[in-house]
């Protein structure tokens, strides 16, 4: 039996409390939909923000995308690069498969 490649993959924008909104305009531009936004509290090992200089922020928006694999880089690369414009966003972005969906249309 040979690997089936699905058609679409759900892109996770982690950043810092009220970016959600602008990572959604920017993914928008790039072709997305429309997304999730979850809220969401990070944590890390203790002693790690002395360790690298970090400033740790707790508070964190979870955006998620489902999106066609054929658009899918474009959108996380158009999120990164707000990220960069705007460095209090702290974007961390990432994207994984998506098996079945049921009730999305994508024509």
């Amino acid at each position: 039996m040979g690997e089936k490649k699905s058609e679409f993959g759900v892109i996770f924008a982690i950043v810092n409390n009220g970016f959600a909104d602008d990572a959604m305009l920017v993914a928008r531009e790039a072709g997305a939909r429309g997304g999730t936004i979850i809220r969401a509290r990070g944590s890390s090992n203790i002693g790690v923000d002395k360790k690298y200089g970090l400033t740790i922020t707790p508070e964190k928006e979870v955006l998620m995308i489902v999106a066609n694999e054929g658009i899918k880089d474009a959108i996380m690369d158009a999120i990164y690069r707000e990220s960069i414009k705007n460095s209090a966003m702290k974007a961390v972005v990432f994207s994984l498969p998506v098996n079945e969906t049921f009730g999305l249309k994508y024509d």
